[in-house]
C-alpha cells in the first residue's frame, strides 16, 4: 500500500503544550514538512507551573512563533456553565474536563491560523484517543479550507522512550523521563491522570498520584459550609462575595480539594471504540453540579425535570464525541436556557471528607409549599381525592390480571376474548 503523499504546508499552528509530545513535533513538523511553525498556547486554567518558560521552550525546539490566549473565563463562563446548566455528565461520573475544552483550544486554533495566515493547524492527540476527533471535527466545522497534520498517525515515534530519544537527536529541551508513568491533563476544571499502574483496572490508585485534593484520610476532621448563589443557573457567588466565573471555580477548587470532594475513577468508553481507565480530580465542578441539582429540584417542575435530564445524557455524549460546533448542541442550549430563569437562588453544603451534604436551599421561584406539603393540613389537599387517581392510574395493570396475562414471567393461562366483546 502506497503512503498517501504529505500536503504542501507553508506555516502551521500546532496546538502546544510544552510537555514531551508537542515538543519533538516542532522540529518534526520542521523537518518532514519543510515550514514555518507557530507555537500555540492556550491557557485554560493549567497552572502557572505548566505555563512558565514556554515561549522559550517552544522557540529553543525551533518555532518560529509563539502566541498564548489566555482563555480561562471564555471557557468557564461559555462553556464549562453551559454544561453544569446542562446536568451533563458521561457515564455517571465523568464531568468532561478535557472533553469541552477541546473545542475552545480548537476554536483558538483555527482563529490564530487566520491571524498568522497559516495555511494548516496540528495537534499532538494519539490516534487511539478522543481528543483527535475533538480538535478536527472543530476545525472542520469552523475552517474546513486548513490542511490538518497529525504526526501521531504519521510518524515512527512510537514510545515514550522514542520521543524522548528524538528529542535528544534534535536538542529538544525536555523534562520528561523513562520514569514518568502518568499521562495528565490540567485545567480549570478537573486534573485527569491516566497510564501507569491505572492500566490496570484492579489496581486501586495511588495516593501520591492526587494533585489538586487531599485523601479522605487527611481531610479536616471539621466540617465546612459553603453557600453558593445563582441566577438563571449561573453560579454568581460563593460565600456572599460576587466573583467572575473563573474565579468561582477557582475557589471552590480550593475549597473542595481541602475536603476531598470530586475524586473519580472511571472506565469509560471512548470514542474510538475501546475503553480506557482514568481517575479525575474535579473538586470545584462536583460542587457546582451538586449545588445546581439542589436548587433545580426545589425550582422546576416533575416534567421539565425529567426530560431535561434524558437530554442530559445526549448533551454529555455530545461534549465528549467533540460535536460542540454543531446545530443541534446549539439547540440544545436554547432549550436548557428556556429553564434556567427560576433556578435562583442560594444552596448551603456541607463538606466533610470527601462528602457533599445538603444543608438548605431558598429560591424566590421554589414550587415548595409547606401548607400542601404538610401531613396535618387537609384544607389544601383532601387525602380521600387520591382513591380515584390510584384507580385510574392504575387501570391497565387491572386490566391485565383480569385477563389472565404474565406478569413478571409467571404462567397464567390464556384468557378467553370472547368473554369481553360487545354485541
Amino acid at each position: 500500500m502506497k503512503s498517501k503523499p504529505k500536503p504542501q504546508v507553508k506555516k502551521v499552528v500546532l496546538a502546544y503544550s510544552g510537555g514531551l509530545d508537542t515538543s519533538v513535533i516542532v522540529p518534526w513538523l520542521k523537518e518532514n514538512y519543510g515550514c514555518e511553525v507557530v507555537c500555540f498556547c492556550a491557557d485554560v486554567g493549567q497552572g502557572d507551573e505548566d505555563l512558565q518558560g514556554l515561549e522559550q521552550k517552544a522557540l529553543k525546539s525551533g518555532a518560529d512563533q509563539f502566541v498564548l490566549h489566555d482563555m480561562k473565563e471564555e471557557f468557564a463562563g461559555e462553556y464549562l456553565f453551559p454544561m453544569l446548566k446542562m446536568g451533563a455528565v458521561y457515564e455517571h461520573k465523568y464531568l468532561l474536563g478535557t472533553s469541552v475544552a477541546r473545542p475552545l483550544i480548537a476554536k483558538h486554533l483555527v482563529d490564530v491560523a487566520h491571524e498568522v495566515g497559516a495555511d494548516a493547524v496540528a495537534h499532538g492527540a494519539t490516534g487511539k484517543g478522543n481528543d483527535q476527533v475533538r480538535f478536527e471535527l472543530t476545525v472542520m466545522a469552523l475552517d474546513p479550507r486548513l490542511k490538518i497534520i497529525a504526526p501521531w498517525r504519521e510518524w515512527e515515534i512510537r514510545s515514550r522512550e522514542d520521543a524522548i530519544a528524538f528529542a535528544a537527536k534534535h536538542n529538544v529541551p525536555v523534562t520528561a523521563t523513562v520514569k514518568s508513568i502518568y499521562s495528565r491533563d490540567s485545567n480549570l476544571w478537573h486534573l485527569s491522570h491516566e497510564g501507569g499502574l491505572l492500566e490496570d483496572p484492579w489496581n486501586e490508585p495511588e495516593e501520591v498520584m492526587y494533585q489538586i485534593s487531599a485523601s479522605p484520610e487527611n481531610a479536616p476532621e471539621q466540617a465546612e459550609y459553603v453557600e453558593i448563589e445563582f441566577d438563571c443557573g449561573n453560579p454568581v457567588a460563593v460565600n456572599g462575595e460576587r466573583l467572575s466565573p473563573a474565579k468561582i471555580v477557582e475557589c471552590l477548587n480550593a475549597i473542595g480539594g481541602t475536603h476531598a470532594i470530586g475524586r473519580v475513577d472511571l472506565v469509560e468508553n471512548r470514542l474510538v471504540g475501546m475503553k480506557s481507565h482514568g481517575v479525575y480530580e474535579t473538586p470545584g465542578g462536583t460542587i457546582l453540579l451538586y449545588a445546581h441539582r439542589e436548587l433545580e429540584s426545589l425550582v422546576l417542575d416533575r416534567e421539565t425535570m425529567h426530560f431535561k435530564e434524558m437530554v442530559a445524557v445526549k448533551y454529555a455524549e455530545i461534549a465528549y464525541n467533540g460535536l460542540w460546533f454543531t446545530p443541534l448542541r446549539e439547540a440544545m442550549d436554547a432549550f436548557v436556557n428556556a429553564t434556567q430563569g427560576p433556578v435562583t437562588g442560594t444552596v448551603r453544603l456541607k463538606l466533610y471528607k470527601g462528602n457533599i451534604i445538603s444543608a438548605g436551599r431558598t429560591s424566590p421561584f421554589s414550587l415548595y409549599r409547606e401548607d400542601f406539603a404538610t401531613f396535618g393540613q387537609e384544607d389544601v389537599y383532601d387525602q380521600s381525592h387520591a382513591e380515584g387517581f390510584i384507580r385510574l392510574f392504575g387501570l391497565s395493570l387491572k386490566v391485565r390480571a383480569l385477563n389472565g396475562l404474565p406478569v413478571s414471567g409467571l404462567n397464567m393461562p390464556q384468557p378467553d376474548y370472547s368473554r369481553f366483546k360487545r354485541d
